[in-house]
């Protein structure tokens, strides 16, 4: 696959960068694509392509991923003797216009390249054994399907002191069906259809973004409202019955426990204990004995929009 140079990144502007990212989809984009994300949707990523929300500034946990990035890949070179150098560019395959790539770093010598990552000592399991994270795995396939690529390297920190290092090897038949997938949603983009709901909590923030506040108006629904509303009410029923069934299970267990706080059974571990309340202030109180200092302190959350089916 041939590449091309899409532009150079060194030191750009953020809105800058934010207008070249909308041109295609990137190595983090891809795993959203196939649904592998948990903080964004595909409805979400489908927004910000389409410039319709601001993709968010990066929170602490990627600020520092990005500060320590140039750790990573000196360590990653201390450990294999290879040499690696920094890209800053944004590539982008001929053959597939709308896949987009911008490289951590190119194995001096060797057409390969290297990602690095750090992460909590949570995910350390992840990364047991041969395991790779699958939105990392995605991401590399994405840079050898835009690169032509037959080797990426991925480097990650674990909890500030563990490192690991491993080789993924170029998969042709999952990146024909990574660039399929891809195309479908790029069409989405371009064409300005929204891709389809998933049901998930990113995708329910994605829709509230959209649509943050509702104008009072009352509509008709289409009829295919009817067959959603009747998933719905029919999977409320099953979860009502999820939720009963788990709170018998509890307390059959306390009623066991009594008085007693924990019980232990084949290495499990079953506590009910006893948590002090904690002091609130009487609001309503305040604000009727008090409403001057009520009105100083009183802080007004943003507006949300609640759904309900009657």
């Amino acid at each position: 696959m041939t590449v091309a140079v899409v532009a150079k990144t060194k030191d750009t502007e953020r809105e800058e960068w934010l207008e070249l990212r909308r041109r295609g989809i990137g190595g983090s984009d891809a795993p959203i694509v196939l649904g592998l994300s948990r903080y964004k949707s595909p409805v979400g990523l489908w927004l910000e392509k389409t410039g319709q929300i601001i993709q968010e500034e990066a929170g602490e946990y990627a600020y520092w991923g990005q500060q320590l990035e140039d750790i990573v890949a000196r360590e990653f070179m201390l450990r294999t003797g290879m040499r690696v150098r920094q890209d800053n560019k944004m590539r982008s395959s001929i053959e597939h216009s709308f896949m987009i790539a911008n490289l951590d770093r190119l194995i001096v010598g060797k057409h390969e390249g290297l990602e690095c990552k750090t992460t909590s000592a949570y995910r350390k399991d992840d990364w047991e054994d041969d395991n790779i994270p699958d939105a990392y795995y995605v991401q590399c396939q994405h840079y050898m399907a835009v690169t032509g690529y037959k080797t990426w390297h991925i480097a990650c920190l674990i909890g500030g002191n563990t490192f690991v290092h491993k080789a993924i090897a170029r998969d042709d038949e999952f990146i024909a069906r990574l660039i399929e997938v891809e195309r479908e949603f790029w069409e989405h983009v371009v064409n300005n259809t929204m891709p389809a709901i998933d049901g998930s909590d990113a995708c329910n923030d994605a829709l509230k973004s959209l649509y943050p506040a509702s104008n009072g108006k009352v509509v008709a629904l289409p009829p295919l409202a009817e067959s959603y509303i009747n998933q719905y009410e029919s999977a409320k029923r099953d979860e009502d019955a999820v939720i009963k069934r788990k709170k018998a299970a509890q307390q059959l267990l306390e009623e066991m426990l009594g008085e007693n706080e924990i019980g232990q059974i084949n290495g499990r571990i079953v506590s009910w204990k006893t948590i002090k309340a904690a002091e609130r202030i009487d609001s309503k109180t305040l604000k009727a004995d008090l409403p001057d200092i009520y009105a100083k302190y009183v802080k007004i959350g943003e507006s949300t929009r609640r759904f309900s089916l009657k």
